[in-house]
């Protein structure tokens, strides 16, 4: 099994060579029509988690450009306002809004999206872009390992939360921020918060915030037609998350990374243009509009059928353990 894996993750780092990297973008970015995104989105207003720094901020200034009416959601607010001023000033858009959000505490996401609505804001995109890499294990006040919160859970409890605002505008989407590792990755649902065996931050956010991911976003898809979901991986760009929790990834890699807006390209495509909402609900997108397979024949990422479902009913209870009634 242990020589399985290491043969798995040379095959999906040498992938990485050829497509995640600046020249995998270079070479991508010629199936792009840069007419898709000549839209004007003033009527319409887009949330992004994690959107202080990295690929959120990136797609943020984009979408502010084009005159979207923005929510930035962050944990940090002295880095957030900071944010938010750079993206006022370089889109000339006022309509910037900020919420202070830890995405690790169910009960936090619950009170905020409950507010969210009670103030009658609109919203035709979420962007699930928040990631957490803890390369040793740690857990939140309730007692939550903190990547499988704040990735898996946090994301599952604010999408759902939401689900009612987003039906009721035109053209709502859902787009999800994940990685090309979850292809090393198949579903385990027997050790959802990595309690067995010797932690690794880099497999915990592989499974949660990526395998565990496009998952949802798959059952998602199936069960709320109004709304179209999409997942994407934005290669691998020069990010203070990529200096910070992989520090020797980084260092071996620097010179071959995309950029923050190289990284965020795919986003700003499947929440701006028209044709992105042409594709199917549900899809994986991987550095240019078209989408590829959740799963690699290396990976062994497959799974039985009920293993989805398994997931979300796993879901449930968990939110339905920490939400108040």
């Amino acid at each position: 099994a242990e020589k399985m894996s290491l043969y798995r993750n040379a095959v999906w780092f040498v992938k990485g060579l050829q497509e995640y990297t600046k020249s995998g973008y270079e070479a991508a970015a010629k199936h792009f029509d840069p007419a898709d995104l000549n839209v004007d989105v003033r009527e319409k207003s887009f949330m992004i988690t994690g959107a202080n720094s990295g690929i959120g901020k990136a797609a943020a200034k984009e979408i502010a450009k084009r005159g979207g009416t923005v929510y930035l959601i962050c944990r940090n607010r002295d880095r957030a306002e900071e944010a938010k001023n750079e993206i006022v000033k370089e889109s000339g858009n006022q309509n910037v809004f900020l919420y202070i959000l830890d995405l690790s505490n169910p009960r936090m996401i619950w009170e905020f999206s409950e507010n969210f609505r009670k103030e009658e804001k609109h919203l035709n995109v979420l962007i699930n872009n928040a990631g957490c890499m803890v390369n040793q294990r740690e857990l939140t006040e309730d007692g939550l390992e903190k990547n499988f919160a704040t990735n898996t859970l946090g994301t599952y409890i604010l999408t759902t939360a939401l689900l009612p605002v987003l039906e009721n505008e035109t053209d709502p989407r859902v787009i999800t921020v994940s990685s090309g590792g979850m292809l090393v990755q198949k579903l385990n649902l027997e050790d959802l918060q990595f309690e067995k065996g010797q932690f690794d931050g880099t497999m915990a956010y592989a499974q949660n915030k990526k395998r565990q991911q496009v998952i949802l976003t798959e059952q998602w898809a199936k069960l709320h037609k109004k709304i179209h979901f999409s997942a994407m991986h934005p290669g691998w760009a020069d990010t203070p998350a990529v200096r910070s929790s992989m520090p020797d990834f980084y260092e071996k890699m620097k010179n071959k990374l995309r950029t923050e807006a190289e990284g965020a390209d795919t986003v700003v495509w499947l929440a701006l243009s028209a044709i992105a909402a042409k594709q199917p609900s549900g899809l994986f997108f991987q550095g240019n509009p078209i989408p590829v397979s959740t799963h690699s024949w290396h990976s062994l990422s497959h799974q039985g059928p009920s293993s989805p479902k398994c997931l979300l009913k796993i879901l449930v209870r968990k939110k339905e353990k920490y939400i108040p009634n």
